[in-house]
């Protein structure tokens, strides 16, 4: 693998995934030090838990200072943004979500392979880099996590961390057509919303219509 393509996916998941966290700390009105904060946990919760998972040094996030400072200009240009601006952003959401998710999880499969572990440690490698950021920004801005409720996310993650833990994508060229794919079937997600089966425990309990009470036969006594 390239370090170049590496680097690359490195830049455009990080760009994607902070200002989507930056634009939902403000709609939740947050002040500038939350939107910074969702920014930052977007962009970098993600590479944290991963590098928990596959025996890295969590320190290593103080070391991707280049990364650290896209993220920042990122969510202040975010931040600064005419609402305008915003609002376009806003009808092409999804797309930076699956730019995101696209980038963060071969780069991530790509760490853990190029580490020796196992396909099944290069898959949860994949999964945790493009999906964790964001179930830690939806839990801090008190939302029901995106990738477990809306339409099919983490599978195509999982199914990029498969092919790049098989070996099937070992180029520049090939990790590109990954790259494409995923964001491809993500939106194709979006757009027909395909969903995981569902099932909801609960129950709609139908209501008996009420009954008059029976009249009162009761014969009564002259002393009464």
């Amino acid at each position: 693998m390239d370090l170049h393509i590496f680097e690359v996916f490195s830049i455009i998941g990080t760009i994607a995934f902070a200002m989507s966290g930056a634009f939902v700390a403000m709609e939740e009105e947050y002040d500038i030090l939350g939107v910074l904060v969702l920014g930052l946990v977007t962009a970098f919760g993600g590479g944290v838990i991963r590098n928990v998972l596959i025996g890295v040094p969590v320190t290593m996030l103080w070391s991707q200072g280049m990364l650290i400072m896209l993220a920042l200009i990122s969510v202040a240009i975010a931040f600064v943004l005419p609402l305008k601006w915003i609002g376009h952003w806003k009808r092409t959401e999804a797309l930076f979500d699956a730019i995101g998710l696209a980038a963060f999880a071969i780069q991530g499969a790509l760490y853990a392979a190029d580490m020796g572990h196992p396909i099944s440690a290069v898959i949860v490698a994949a999964v945790m880099t493009g999906i964790g950021g964001g179930i830690i920004r939806d839990l801090l801005a008190g939302r029901k996590p995106l990738v477990l409720r809306d339409e099919i996310y983490a599978v195509w993650a999982i199914t990029a961390g498969f092919a790049i833990g098989m070996g099937w994508f070992t180029t520049n060229a090939g990790l590109l057509i990954c790259f494409a794919a995923v964001v491809f079937f993500r939106m194709c997600s979006v757009h027909y919303k395909w969903k995981l089966p569902r099932r909801s425990l609960v129950q709609t309990e139908s209501v008996k219509p009420q009954t008059a009470p029976a009249p009162l036969n009761r014969t009564l006594s002259k002393g009464e």
